[in-house]
């Protein structure tokens, strides 16, 4: 696949270059192997560079796949990619995870993965995390793993990757598999923050997830096998009985080395051949253990009762999964089935949009684990009326099983799966190297191919030429998918109810074929429907700046534009809209239903088309309306095509010129967010997700999830008497980054905004924006969650504004030190959290508001550990200035990210949005390179000493009920 040459600003680009260029600091000497000699790696000649991947298939081999197969068993596939340029993406994924563990060996696989990063043969205790720092990966983003039940994947996004550098990250990979250091000390160091894995998870929503894998897979090993594994089995494992189960399921013919990225496919071949051609699996490699069949054991229905959750009833049509060669016509009859689905969850759309009985509901088709093949329908009903919302999905099913839909119908759906696809092949050549690697894993998890974009869309062209996709082949999957071996369903209501079962059990064989109503049949909507505009806008000034240089555009109207045409993204283009103030346009005084926006706003229509007529107008185009609040701005936003971005501001100019009120949209928000409202107090998390960001703003309104009794009050005449001022007033600045081109960008802006009516300034709220004052004993919030959860807040102010653009990264590099060390105390040590973190908030549309913020999700014992650890290196950071080598491992991943970034529009988006009425911010991201390379240890000690003082810091921890008083 031919790639071309990325565009990337001079600034970053020099950023690049000059990063790896750095010399690395010296790594701590590597311990000699006690391990028993390892064979020398094969020559070249020997591996069979078949695709193994296609074995069995007709589907056209991806030629820019690279396969290869070891004589050891050990597979790889290999190609170049370079988005980003410089990164390399490398999984290596074991064929083992959950459901190959015994019962006295739960959670083993998912402790395996842990202990193979903390320490392997070719590097001591703790030593790959600060490898990988030193080369530029950040880790947990760009170095990490994950456990499932059927496979172990381990990750490494390489930036700026040599050679040298590949070759070393293969190297310890290759320890990591095959021989992790399982040791006594190693298991008793690592096994607490597994536990406070397990522990950080919230409650409810691990009970309903158990609860759906016992009742759906009952008397299979799925039922009982999540990969976290249980406290007993955890606790009572040995190094030798963890020792046993690698042996047995690590080795090379269960392992695939994937790699994509900014390197010579041959180059990455010896490296894995060199690397892991020596490696030697321990006795005979074992057959798959047996995954059994749904329909064997257990009873069809089970309730539960979790208060925190909303009523919720999930169903599942159970079929044996089967191995099939990933062959054309496998593939066909699959996006028939896909496109069955599509037409029944439009229709269930349509009745939950309408104000019918659930909130939300939907069916889908999967693969799950290797262990069934199954059709899963999932409902949030409104309110507590479970039955009813369970009959009417059932009618939509049933009407869809008896009756064939319009052709007109079908070819909506075929209409949209044809624009995805088509963009994907469009969009072909910037696909990222990472997503490649993890589609390929994909892949191989689920025993399929990986097929390129072209020939994707070539096996969905040539079903539509055989006829394939019928009103009554619709009806046939339907009918194919909604039978199996089994049917199970799951129901969850807020208070334990005696008679749920039967309740359960009635609903799910009760008449339908009254109840689904007649269908709804969209009209045809075309453009010529979207409320007009007035005559396209004259330029009244215009300018380049920045480097990448940008255009800005000054209309007579008061609208501003900032335009970055760069094609090095093909066939994307990315829309922003700012407009208005955003919160500080809305009351700091009182509450206002402005968190409906996000859900209503959009959905509440445009002049005189509703949602469904939106839908329509935009079927088989790739078109946006996202909206969000920012400090300074409300915000619309979209990701589109060269070919549709005009249409798609017009859409968006048009919702401020002539929005549409529809008070469904409005009546479903409120829904929504009372079905979740009792969740803010199952966890820890819940309570922080509800109160923090309202605590750390001291109290102010406009942050922060608002009282129930103000949702339960919201009104559809409420909601627009906030929201129609705010349409129609403060300033507009449209951003157009992407695939265009910059008179054609100018000119759609002007026929869209431009045309819009001069708008009156709108009005700044005159609440300042605060920070808590400083607290004795933590602010202390309690939650109804499991009683050994708990959470940690601590907090200092800093400040804001695009001014204070050097500052502000400081203050991130400061936060990523504080994390780093964070990490290392109260987990890799203490055992006591599994994912502390820090971060540095400094908000570039306010003067005020920014904060450094350390969270720890620990056990209630530990929250006192947490705030003096915390303290304890606030204080260092003032007190010391830290190591060349600490801050090159904090610094050098922070540079290459942004080196990777800055390769894609969206970076520079992000820097420069709202840069046409605050200059600064494009002055800003012209010295992002200057800013971090300027820091020095002394210079990073006097950041931490003029904002982590102590006299300042703000601390709340989070507690189970009945601990509040401890």
């Amino acid at each position: 696949m031919a790639l071309y040459p990325r565009v990337l600003g001079k600034p970053l680009a020099f950023l690049l270059l000059s990063s790896v260029a750095l010399p690395l600091a010296a790594a701590p000497q590597r311990k000699a192997s006690a391990a028993g000699p390892v064979a020398p790696p094969p020559a070249l000649a020997q591996i069979d560079t078949s695709p193994w991947l296609f074995k069995g298939s007709d589907i056209p081999p991806d030629p820019a796949w690279h396969f290869g197969t070891l004589p050891n068993g050990l597979r790889y596939a290999v190609r170049r990619n370079g988005v980003p340029p410089g990164q390399v993406a490398v999984r290596v994924r074991i064929d083992a995870g959950s459901l190959y563990e015994t019962d006295a060996q739960q959670g083993f696989a998912h402790l395996i993965e842990h202990l193979s990063f903390r320490g392997s043969k070719f590097v001591p205790d703790g030593e790959a995390k600060r490898v990988w720092q030193r080369f530029g990966a950040t880790f947990g983003s760009d170095s990490n793993a994950s456990t499932t039940p059927t496979q172990t994947v381990y990750k490494l996004d390489l930036p700026g990757a040599t050679e040298a550098k590949l070759d070393e990250s293969l190297k310890i990979f290759s320890g990591m598999m095959a021989q992790p250091a399982i040791t006594t000390a190693g298991l008793a160091a690592e096994r607490p923050a597994v536990l406070a894995e397990q522990r950080e998870a919230p409650g409810p929503q691990v009970r309903y997830g158990d609860a759906i894998r016992q009742t759906f897979f009952a008397g299979q090993p799925l039922a009982e096998r999540s990969p976290i594994g249980t406290i007993r089995t955890l606790e009572a494992a040995t190094p030798e009985a963890v020792q046993a189960f690698h042996d047995r399921w690590y080795r090379p013919s269960r392992a695939v080395v994937i790699i994509s990225g900014d390197i010579d496919p041959d180059v990455a071949a010896r490296l894995i051949v060199k690397n892991f051609g020596g490696w030697q699996g321990k006795g005979a490699d074992p057959a798959d253990p047996d995954f059994g069949k749904p329909g064997g054991q257990g009873p069809s229905t089970k309730t539960i009762a979790e208060p925190s959750l909303p009523p919720l009833v999930a169903t599942a049509v159970l079929r044996p999964w089967v191995y099939r060669d990933d062959t054309i016509i496998f593939n066909q009859k699959r996006l028939v089935d896909f496109v069955a689905m599509r037409l029944i969850n439009r229709r269930l759309e349509t009745r939950a949009r309408a104000g019918g009985s659930f909130l939300q509901a939907s069916v889908s088709l999967d693969d799950v684990s290797r262990s069934a093949n199954g059709t899963f329908t999932n409902i949030v009903p409104i309110g507590d009326d479970w039955e009813a919302a369970l009959k009417d999905v059932r009618a939509v099913i049933a009407d869809a099983m008896a009756t064939p839909p319009t052709q007109g119908e079908v070819d909506r759906e075929l209409a949209e799966f044809d624009a995805a696809m088509k963009n994907e092949v469009d969009t072909a050549r910037v696909e990222a190297g990472a997503k490649q690697a993890d589609d390929m894993v994909q892949a191989l998890d689920i025993r399929e191919t990986v097929a390129g974009p072209k020939t994707s869309y070539d096996i969905l062209q040539q079903a539509r030429a055989k006829g394939m996709f019928t009103p009554a082949a619709m009806v046939e999957s339907t009918n194919r998918l909604f039978k199996g071996d089994a049917t199970r369903a799951l129901l969850n209501t807020r208070t334990a109810d005696a008679s749920a079962a039967t309740k359960l059990a009635a609903a799910l064989t009760a008449d339908v074929s009254r109840l689904a109503g007649k269908r709804t049949q969209q009209a045809a909507v075309d453009f010529s429907r979207v409320p007009r505009l007035g005559a396209p806008g004259k330029v009244t000034a215009k300018a380049t700046v920045g480097d990448p240089p940008m255009e800005t555009v000054t209309f007579a109207n008061g609208v501003r534009a900032l335009i970055y045409a760069n094609p090095s993204e093909t066939g994307r283009v990315y829309l922003r809209v700012r407009f208005g103030r955003g919160y500080q346009a809305l009351p700091g005084d009182r509450p206002t239903p402005a968190w409906a926006g996000e859900t209503a706003l959009v959905a509440s229509g445009i002049g005189t088309l509703n949602q469904g007529d939106l839908d329509q107008l935009t079927t088989g185009r790739r078109m946006g309306l996202d909206f969000d609040i920012g400090d300074d701005a409300f915000l619309f936003g979209a990701q589109t095509t060269p070919g549709d971005y005009a249409d798609n501001l017009t859409l968006m100019a048009a919702k401020l010129a002539a929005p549409r009120w529809d008070a469904a949209p409005v009546v479903r928000a409120r829904a929504a967010m009372l079905a979740g409202y009792a969740g803010f107090d199952s966890s820890p998390d819940g309570v922080l997700a509800r109160d923090l960001e309202g605590l750390l703003r001291d109290g102010d309104p406009r942050w922060g999830v608002p009282p129930r009794a103000q949702v339960e009050a919201l009104t559809p005449r409420d909601f627009r008497q906030l929201w129609e001022p705010l349409l129609a007033t403060g300033p507009i600045e449209v951003d157009v980054f992407g695939d265009v081109k910059a008179d054609e960008a100018i000119a759609a802006v002007a026929k869209s905004f431009g045309a819009l009516k001069p708008r009156a300034a709108g009005a700044i709220s005159p609440s300042p924006i605060r920070f808590p004052a400083h607290v004795e004993q933590p602010v202390i919030r309690t939650h109804d969650g499991d009683d050994n959860q708990a959470a940690a807040v601590i907090a200092w102010p800093t400040g804001g504004g695009s001014a204070g653009h050097a500052e502000s990264r400081a203050l991130d590099v400061l936060a990523a030190v504080f994390a780093d060390r964070l990490f290392d105390r109260l987990r890799s040590v203490a055992g006591a959290s599994y994912s502390p973190s820090a971060q540095s908030q400094w908000p570039v549309g306010l003067d005020a508001g920014g904060r450094l913020v350390a969270i720890g999700k620990v056990a209630p014992d530990k929250v006192p550990l947490f705030f003096q650890l915390s303290r304890q290196i606030a204080a260092e950071l003032v007190s010391t200035p830290i190591g060349e080598d600490e801050l090159r491992r904090t610094i050098v991943p922070m540079l290459q990210y942004m080196a990777r970034a800055s390769s894609g529009n969206q970076f520079w988006l992000i820097q420069t949005s709202g840069g046409t009425f605050d200059p600064q911010r494009i002055e800003a991201s012209q010295s992002i390179v200057g800013d971090m390379t300027a820091i020095t240890p002394a210079s990073l000690q006097a950041t931490a000493a003029k904002y982590l003082r102590p006299e300042k810091d703000w601390t709340m921890a989070v507690v189970p009920k009945g601990k509040a008083a401890e």
